[in-house]
């Protein structure tokens, strides 16, 4: 498994965010996200959003840092992906 981590560009709450996904199993991706304190709550369906302070601690950690239509290609190719349409 491998653990990818974007560019914080998604502005909410006074900060810019990043999304933490597994390229293969859901399972993994949450242990790795307890392990560096990311809450359950920053979790979305298929996803974590994280603040852009986090991610030099998760790439530290292990995480792989990839550009946002990396991180999207291989979410889609790891069969995670959850379309937009079946969010809510």
């Amino acid at each position: 498994m491998t653990v990818l981590v974007d560019d914080a560009r998604w502005p909410a709450h006074g900060r810019l965010w990043a999304h933490l996904v597994s390229d293969d199993n859901l399972d993994e991706l949450h242990a790795f996200a307890r392990s560096h304190d990311v809450p359950a709550r920053a979790f979305d369906l298929d996803h974590y959003d994280v603040p852009e302070e986090l991610i030099p601690r998760l790439i530290a950690a292990g995480a792989e840092h990839v550009d946002g239509k990396e991180l999207v290609r291989r979410l889609i190719a790891s069969g995670l992906r959850i379309p937009a349409r079946d969010r809510r």
